[in-house]
């Protein structure tokens, strides 16, 4: 008896669903499905029954009454759902549980999130606009973010998103629709649809394809009148409704039909789509053979409600085949009106039942059959994860579009070549957009009261990117460029004296009020202004990501949808954040607490650190101030003294380099490379062994003390106050040493003995590496570097001297200094040797910030490429990151510090041996591991007010941070 009433149960299932599998409301379990379904519908009467039909509209951010409301309709009239408006998640998930806690049948809550719950809601994520999304050729992106929407609806307790929009935007005038829509291509509208509807589905919410029969090629808004769609049949199966027939295949839930005018689909004149029985009943379910939820757009809109006139729009929304009546004008007449006509057998029973049945099938489907009402703790962070954050950086990444590249312009190279101007337009902020791109080199803003004031101030620039940034906060604000701008553009672009490139921040149709792109070098379509989109635009301007997106509509015959020039990664470093890169970002930031401690602790006044994964900054934090008593905070821009991270980031590049070119072996001897040395203790002493601290040279040389009086003052012997005949050295402000001082350095070097042989640490080599790479290149050092390595990395606030360059307010001070120049140490080298050689040591005397020198160890990293440019050979790189003397106990590479080979040392012991790095007496460290991708860099002053201050050292806290760095790597 079981199993003949088991497949008499089949028997009435397959007869209900039809073709089942093309059913997109039934669920697993889809006998119990129809079993509670027909258990619910007679259970009813016939005022809950017809109140199944209905959702009404209420919004959190109303007054209490007005929310009031909804609780008598619920109790009095049987609501079968809620659509939410504005409001807050917090409010609407309380309002959710109390109504749902009146209703006899749980509701089903729907919601317009077309780009996520922040299309109505405060305090929620939102997604990138349909037309941004649009423009991404990756469809699985698309059905990530349908996924993640999708679950923020769940979380909320909201079942039916009515989304997304499949409109064809045709037409670049359409007020309602634009950024909503995926594009003006059928193909890439249908493609991107299908993708959101399946990660929705996946999720567990139901979709909503819309505005059915296509509200994408009219000029009228239809909440304010009827719009026409004057087109024949054919062009309307072959456009407007193509997408709803990939929509249905990927099991679309909902089909919302618009208030539209089709004369082709629909005879009686002006009554609109959503009323129309030929164009639901006949074309939409019997022709495209939809078997979902049919529900009508809100139906106290204009475009409805100036048709219906006195006769009631809901009852004629349910004849014509509809499910679900959204928003009524007036639910009690409905209601009535509906009961009526069922009563007077103009509504059977059989449509009755099968638009309720398709509604508690929905119902089941989302689990309301088990409801349980929604939890409010953590509800704020479950809608705004990092999830979202990388998804949305990912689909940004993906849309962003090269729309024309003349003289491969983009991404930028030859950044020594390279003066960079930034002009802002539109009405909304740039400044993200700015700052990204001063990441990667000098970028100045420049403004003019008028367009000759701006050309005037733009001379000397070769390059000028223009942003041009529109409101993000929705996608119906004004988009347009103003006539002034489109003069400015147009005058900018006369101009031959430099390379302009155009970034708009905004829906692409803005660009059709330009009269031609001839004078435009270079377009990028960010899109949107979001600071994730105006930072990423960056990254694509200067080569730290490709530019992948194409047109998702026309702008010109020659830029047409689907346009787009890939562009190539030139290898820089990106940005973003820890758990890109398989960080956890909470473990990470031990860092803050341990950079804080040492502040706290009296280890340093301030500090930059940054930490770098896989090519992307990940960590970029400035500590403390300059000093204990300043009132200014450190930032990016500060430069600190890296006192020995010059070795590694000026002399010993260059010697590399010299080595590439035959200019110098790693078995060249002192004596070979200077000639007063050949007859000299050092003339044996190889490179090789000098870089690797194994040459047996002095560890340090004193020479200032030999320079000092009797009092321990600078001696006149030496030194003036102010530069003159012979006196042209600047050690420090009103400080000249003696130029034939020079000579009486490396005669000093020369006559000193070897130590013993073991592994001693020594500035000495670099003052040797120093006078040969001058020698050789009849060219200061400073320079040298500069020409071959800051200026094409785009390390602008890299060099030695700083104050020949940068204010002095940037410059972080590194001692109040009373044993040698007996005044505060700023914006001039702290290293003594150095001082005295005019501030440009082979073994100090470099200053930077922590993201120039991140660059300089990406370089490294990437086997001497970076920028698009080879600057060193990445077998040059692993010769000198070798141990030769490991054998000896000797862990130092040419050049590079290694990690340690006993229990202590440099690093924190968590690295891999093919990590290399070094550290500075200012308190400074910086280390690159090839293994991890990981780059990390400190920079502090802790020298500062006294170099007898240990606590940074004694602590070891440099390597505890870079424990902490690794033990927070997602294994």
């Amino acid at each position: 008896m079981r199993i003949k009433n088991y497949f008499l149960l089949l028997f009435l299932l397959s007869a209900f669903f039809g073709q089942s599998q093309q059913n997109p409301l039934q669920a697993r379990d889809s006998v119990a499905q129809i079993k509670w379904v027909n258990d619910t519908y007679e259970g009813m009467t016939l005022e809950e029954k017809i109140g199944q039909l209905f959702m009404v509209l209420v919004a959190s951010d109303q007054d209490k009454a007005s929310t009031d409301k909804i609780k008598t309709l619920i109790e009095e009239d049987h609501l079968g759902g809620i659509i939410f408006s504005t409001g807050g998640p917090m409010r609407q998930a309380k309002l959710t549980n109390e109504y749902q806690a009146l209703s006899k049948v749980p509701l089903l809550i729907g919601m317009d999130a077309e780009w996520g719950l922040a299309m109505r809601l405060d305090s929620t994520f939102a997604y990138p606009w349909n037309m941004t999304l649009g423009a991404i050729k990756d469809s699985n992106v698309i059905e990530e973010v349908g996924f993640r929407i999708g679950s923020h609806a769940k979380r909320l307790g909201v079942h039916f998103n009515f989304a997304p929009d499949v409109d064809i935007n045709i037409n670049p005038r359409n007020p309602i629709i634009g950024n909503r829509s995926f594009g003006e291509d059928r193909e890439n509208v249908a493609r991107k649809g299908a993708a959101f509807v399946r990660g929705m589905s996946r999720a567990g919410v139901l979709s909503s394809g819309k505005h059915f029969p296509g509200h994408g090629d009219t000029a009228v808004d239809s909440h304010k009148d009827l719009p026409v769609i004057p087109f024949e049949r054919e062009r309307l199966d072959s456009i407007e409704m193509y997408p709803y027939k990939e929509l249905i295949k990927a099991g679309v839930s909902g089909v919302m039909v618009a208030h539209l005018n089709v004369p082709a689909l629909e005879p009686d004149e002006k009554r609109p789509s959503s009323l129309s029985s030929s164009i639901i009943s006949g074309t939409l379910k019997n022709e495209l053979g939809f078997k979902g939820l049919v529900l009508t757009d809100a139906l106290n809109m204009k475009g409805v409600t100036d048709f219906a006139g006195d006769t009631n729009a809901e009852l004629q929304a349910f004849l014509a085949g509809n499910d679900i009546l959204l928003m009524p004008k007036d639910i009690k007449a409905a209601r009535v009106a509906i009961t009526e006509a069922y009563k007077q057998g103009i509504i059977k029973e059989t449509r009755l039942s099968a638009s309720v049945k398709k509604i508690l099938m929905a119902k089941y489907k989302v689990g309301l059959n088990t409801y349980q009402e929604i939890d409010t703790n953590n509800l704020y962070k479950d809608l705004n994860t990092i999830e979202d954050y990388l998804l949305y950086e990912k689909a940004i990444e993906n849309a962003i579009t090269l729309v024309k590249n003349e003289v491969s312009l983009l991404p930028v190279k030859n950044l020594e070549n390279k003066k960079i101007a930034y002009v802002a337009m539109g009405d909304d902020s740039g400044e993200q957009f700015h700052k990204a791109l001063q990441q990667y080199t000098e970028v100045t803003k420049v403004v003019g009261k008028d367009i000759g004031t701006l050309k005037k101030n733009l001379e000397g620039y070769n390059v000028v990117i223009v942003g041009f940034h529109k409101s993000n906060d929705s996608p119906w604000k004004p988009y347009k460029f103003s006539e002034k701008e489109l003069y400015w553009l147009a005058e900018l672009g006369r101009s031959r004296s430099f390379n302009l490139v155009l970034s708009v921040f905004t829906k692409p149709y803005a660009l059709l009020d330009l009269v031609n792109y001839n004078d435009i070098d270079a377009l990028v379509l960010g899109y949107q202004n979001s600071e994730i989109a105006q930072e990423k635009t960056a990254e694509v301007i200067f080569g730290a990501i490709p530019a992948k997106g194409v047109l998702p509509v026309s702008l010109s015959s020659e830029y047409s949808a689907g346009h787009g020039i890939l562009s190539k990664s030139l290898g820089r470093l990106g940005y973003s954040i820890p758990e890109r890169v398989g960080i956890n970002g909470t473990l990470l930031s031990e860092v803050d607490t341990l950079v804080k401690n040492g502040i706290d602790s009296l280890m340093y006044p301030g500090a930059q650190v940054l930490v770098a994964r896989k090519g992307k900054v990940i960590y970029n934090r400035n500590f403390g101030k300059p000093t204990y008593d300043s009132v200014d905070s450190i930032t990016s821009d500060h430069l600190y003294d890296l006192a020995s991270l010059t070795k590694i980031l000026a002399t010993l590049p260059v010697v590399m380099a010299m080595e590439e070119e035959g200019k110098i072996s790693l078995n060249d001897t002192f004596g070979e490379l200077i000639q007063a040395y050949d007859t000299t203790d050092l003339k044996n002493v190889t490179v090789l062994k000098a870089l690797s601290h194994y040459g047996r040279l002095p560890s340090w040389i004193a020479f200032y003390l030999s320079t000092l009086d009797k009092n321990r003052k600078p001696s006149s012997e030496f030194y003036r106050s102010r530069p003159g005949p012979g006196y042209s050295i600047e050690v420090t402000k009103n400080l000249y040493l003696s130029d034939a001082y020079q000579d009486s350095i490396y005669n000093r070097i020369g006559r000193q003995s070897l130590k013993s042989n073991r592994y001693r640490y020594s500035d000495v080599a670099y003052y040797v590496m120093k006078k040969y790479i001058e020698d050789t290149y009849k060219q200061s050092l400073d320079k040298l570097a500069n020409e071959k390595y800051y200026a094409p990395l785009g390390t602008n606030n890299t060099g030695y001297r700083p104050l020949d360059y940068f204010d002095k307010d940037r410059i972080v001070p590194s001692e109040i200094d009373n044993y040698y120049r007996y005044q505060t140490v700023q914006g001039f080298v702290h290293d003594m040797g150095a001082a005295m050689q005019g501030g440009v040591g082979g073994h100090a005397g470099l200053f930077s910030n922590a993201n120039d020198v991140a660059k300089i160890m990406q370089m490294y990293l990437q086997g001497g490429y970076y920028g698009g440019d080879r600057f060193l050979d990445s077998r040059t790189i692993e010769k000198f990151n070798k141990c030769y003397f490991c054998q000896e106990n000797v862990r130092r590479g040419v050049g590079f510090d290694k990690p340690q080979l006993e229990e202590y040392g440099p690093t924190c012991g968590c690295v891999s041996r093919k990590s290399f790095g070094h550290s500075g007496f200012t308190g400074t460290y910086t280390w690159a591991d090839p293994e991890e991708e990981i780059i990390y860099v400190f920079l502090s002053n802790r020298t500062f007010p006294t170099s007898s201050n240990n606590l940074l050292i004694k602590s070891e806290l440099r390597t505890r941070i870079q424990q902490a760095i690794y033990d927070s790597i997602i294994k």
